[in-house]
Order: C-alpha cells, then sequence, then structure tokens
C-alpha cells in the first residue's frame, strides 16, 4: 500500500515532510511559500490547501529576525542556524529555530527550511531569567545552597546585610554567618524538616562580618526537581534587625517606667523611718557622754545619709525636676565637669583630652543636671582605669538635629553581658561600698527627660565609650 501511496516523486517527497516532528517548508528563489508540511500547517493554524503568494516573511513577527532573505542574497548553500518568531493566524507567538538549505532543482533554486519549535524553551528561559533578575535585585537577603549545604549563590542584599562578600560565602556553609545563639539540636530539626521537601520558617539570629547582631525572619524553600528529589534550598531572609532594636528599646523603656514608679513607692516607704532614724541618732549623740556609743552613732549616720542619698536620686529619677530650665551651653559644662574630676586623686595619672568646638548650639535644659551627668561619666571612666595611666578623651559636634557628645576611656572594657543592665538601678561591677549603682540610672533618666539619649559601647580590654544626644531647638 504504501508503494500504491508514493507513485510519483512529489508525493514521496510530501509524504517525507509531513513524517518530520519540526515545522518544513519549501521557498521560491523569492521567498514564497510552495509548500510547507502538517506540523506548520497545526503550529501556525494554515490552511490544508497553500495560499497563493504567501511569503514566508508574512509567517513571521514583526520584530523577528529575517535570516531566510539573508539567505536569498546570499551566495551560501546553508545557514549555521537562526531563532525567529513565527506568528500564527490566530495570533499566537511561536519561536522557531530554523536551518535554512538551498537545493538546486532544474531550471531554478530552492530554499528547504526546517524549524525547530523552541517555544518551551524560551517559556523556560524568560522565566529563569525573571527568577534571577527578582531574585538578584531583590531588597530581601537571598542564598542558595547545594543538597548538602554549601552556598552557590547570595544576591547582593544578602552581601550588604552579612557585610560579606559573594567571594568570603560561596562554597561555605550557612553556619559561616551563624551566632551560635541557636543550637546543634535546633538546626537538626530545621534540617529535619527541609530534607523532607517542606518549608520551614522562623526568626534567627546570625553574626554580621564586623561582630554586630544580624536578625531575620528566615525562610528556607528546598528545590526539587522533577524526580521529586532535593537538589538544594533557597534561603529568604527579611531583616528585622532594626524591629528587634525598636522592640529592645521599647522593653526597656517599660522597664525602667516601671522601675521610676517602683522608686516613687520606695522613697515614700523609706523615707520615713530613715527620718525618724536620724533623729533619734541626734538627739542620743547630743546627750550620750560614752565616746564609744558617740563614735557608734557616728558611723550609723554615715550609713542613713549614704541612704537618703540613694533615696533623693530615687526621687530625681521618679518625679519631674523642680530645678530652673536655662540656655545652656553644653560644651562649657563638659569643660567643667573635666575640671572638677582630673583634681581627683584616683585620676593623677590618667590623661585628659578633649576636643570642644566653640560652635555647638546652645540648649534648653537644666545646667546642673547636665553637669551631675557629665561628672557620673567621667566618674566612671576614671573608675574603669583602676589606678593605672591611660586616657579619657572627650568629643563634641553637632548637626542640624542634634548635639553628640563623646567620652571614651582606655580602661577595663564592659563585658557584653552587662552591657544590657549598664543603666538599671542598683547594678554596679564596683566592689561593697565603691559605688551604689545609681549614677548611671539617675544620668539615664536625665538625658532622656531632656529629650535625648544616652548609649554605650565597649569590649572587655578596650575601654568604653558613652555617647550622649540632645536634640537642637527648631529655628523655627
Amino acid at each position: 500500500m504504501l508503494t500504491a501511496i508514493m507513485d510519483s516523486p512529489a508525493t514521496v517527497a510530501h509524504f517525507l515532510i509531513d513524517i518530520i516532528p519540526d515545522m518544513c517548508f519549501v521557498l521560491s528563489e523569492k521567498g514564497d511559500v510552495l509548500s510547507y508540511n502538517k506540523k506548520a500547517q497545526e503550529l501556525l493554524s494554515l490552511p490544508s490547501d497553500i495560499p497563493q503568494d504567501l511569503s514566508f516573511r508574512s509567517l513571521l513577527a514583526e520584530d523577528s529576525p529575517r535570516p531566510v532573505e539573508a539567505m536569498l542574497k546570499s551566495a551560501r548553500t546553508a545557514s549555521d542556524g537562526a531563532e525567529v518568531q513565527f506568528r500564527s493566524s490566530d495570533g499566537k507567538l511561536i519561536f522557531g529555530y530554523l536551518n535554512i538549505r538551498k537545493m538546486a532543482g532544474p531550471d531554478r533554486e530552492y530554499l528547504y527550511v526546517v524549524a525547530q519549535d523552541i517555544s518551551e524553551v524560551k517559556r523556560k528561559e524568560l522565566d529563569l531569567l525573571r527568577f534571577s533578575n527578582v531574585v538578584h535585585y531583590t531588597v530581601n537577603p537571598i542564598q542558595i545552597t547545594d543538597a548538602k549545604g554549601r552556598m552557590i549563590y547570595v544576591n547582593p542584599a544578602f552581601e550588604r546585610t552579612s557585610g560579606y562578600t559573594r567571594e568570603e560565602l560561596l562554597g561555605l556553609n550557612p553556619n559561616k554567618i551563624s551566632s551560635g545563639k541557636h543550637g546543634k539540636a535546633f538546626w537538626q530539626e530545621v534540617w529535619k524538616k527541609i530534607g523532607k521537601g517542606e518549608v520551614w520558617t522562623g526568626e534567627i539570629e546570625n553574626r554580621r562580618k564586623d561582630g554586630e547582631p544580624m536578625y531575620t525572619h528566615l525562610l528556607i524553600s528546598p528545590i526539587i526537581d522533577n524526580d521529586g528529589k532535593v537538589v538544594g534550598y533557597l534561603g529568604s531572609h527579611r531583616d528585622i534587625s532594626q524591629q528587634k532594636e525598636l522592640e529592645r528599646q521599647l522593653m526597656h523603656s517599660q522597664k525602667m517606667e516601671s522601675l521610676g514608679t517602683l522608686a516613687a513607692g520606695i522613697a515614700h516607704e523609706v523615707g520615713n523611718p530613715l527620718a525618724s532614724i536620724s533623729s533619734i541618732v541626734q538627739v542620743i549623740t547630743r546627750t550620750s557622754s560614752d565616746d564609744f556609743t558617740k563614735e557608734k552613732l557616728k558611723l550609723v549616720d554615715s550609713q542613713v545619709r549614704r541612704i537618703t542619698k540613694i533615696i533623693r536620686d530615687l526621687v530625681d529619677f521618679s518625679r519631674p525636676s523642680n530645678y530652673n530650665v536655662q540656655m545652656t551651653d553644653v560644651v562649657k559644662m563638659l569643660s567643667e565637669a573635666i575640671d572638677i574630676v582630673k583634681i581627683a586623686k584616683k585620676a593623677k595619672d590618667i590623661t585628659f583630652k578633649s576636643t570642644l568646638p566653640t560652635d555647638i548650639p546652645i540648649v534648653s535644659l537644666v545646667p546642673d543636671q547636665l553637669s551631675q551627668v557629665f561628672i557620673n561619666i567621667l566618674l566612671n571612666a576614671v573608675d574603669a582605669m583602676h589606678g593605672k595611666k591611660g586616657t579619657i578623651t572627650s568629643i563634641v559636634f553637632s548637626d542640624d538635629k542634634y548635639i553628640t557628645i563623646v567620652v571614651r576611656d582606655t580602661g577595663s572594657g564592659i563585658p557584653e553581658e552587662n552591657l544590657d543592665k549598664i543603666f538599671e538601678p542598683f547594678f554596679t561591677t564596683k566592689k561593697v561600698g565603691e559605688g551604689t549603682g545609681m549614677g548611671l540610672w539617675v544620668s539615664y533618666g536625665i538625658v532622656k527627660s531632656f529629650g535625648g539619649d544616652i548609649t554605650v559601647h565597649s569590649s572587655p580590654g578596650k575601654g568604653t565609650t558613652f555617647a550622649v544626644t540632645l536634640p537642637v531647638p527648631s529655628k523655627e
């Protein structure tokens, strides 16, 4: 039967191009379509009868390359392949990869064009391009690892957030940036879940290259191939470091507010009994002639005065000051505080350096309270030297919004676990009798009442830096 069908060379040729899985066209030397196969008819929605004067050019999209026209004008007999875009009669765009051959006929030349449908390949390429652009340019830090957890890609946002370059990260395990806060059991549970192809989300704490904490909300999504096998993992981070810092400040503020309320109650409950004790001590001292008794009463009186001072500090912190607000020269107040502290016996081996410009704005606040803040900070810096030689540097600078006062010492520094407690009442690392732990707490309350802020940065053995910021009055 096959022999009966193929009763002529034309029939044979037509049969052969029809069984080819790609689109096939026979073109005239002018580029008109003389024949096409069933695949071309199907994909481009062409009629079964070939229209007269149907040019190959009319089958292409307007912005498509036109390699057939180039071949018609060329002396070459074959093309190396080219991509084009077909536009079917129903408007559908089809990507094709052409191979073109010139064929000599009895009296003229023909072009034989085979067009492979690469639409699905182009769609995947486009999807991949879109995905890669989204991943590369998103503001969220992204990392991709292989199935063993080695990083094979990080986007620019991840580099900016972590402080590491991609060259420093690729090929390494993500624990390169681990803070160590999350233990082995935590990560075992994470790997157990994502290893089964499930998505894991949660908040984690990592460590930037400069040592600062990096808080992110992490989503780990397994990358699965066509066989259902996990071949990698995509980790999408959302930086919540600022949110965590605001939460910490809010919690600290709430804690300080609660402590202030507690302080007012303590001052009331303890103040009255202390006044009674003080009065009794004074009466007995005046009426007693025993030297031993007077000596012990003097000791009692000194301790009562010490407790009274603590109560006074509590009261100062827990209620608005009654001191007079005045236009104050911050630089002058700091300079005077330095002069007071440097004459202390403990400061005899300490070098005081200062950068105090004269163009710092005048601010409206309570001078005595600001002086108390500066003296407290400077005395703490002196104590941090433990009687050894060192340097205390004071710097003042300003911009349109804030005046910043920095006091930096070269003392022993503060352990990291104590930094969050440094402004809490009664917290001190000094020996019993050397400090009450009230100075920095009161200073914190004073600066906050001015609408400013006070922060501390320190590392053991590398000294401590206190920074006080005060708002500059509006010029309006």
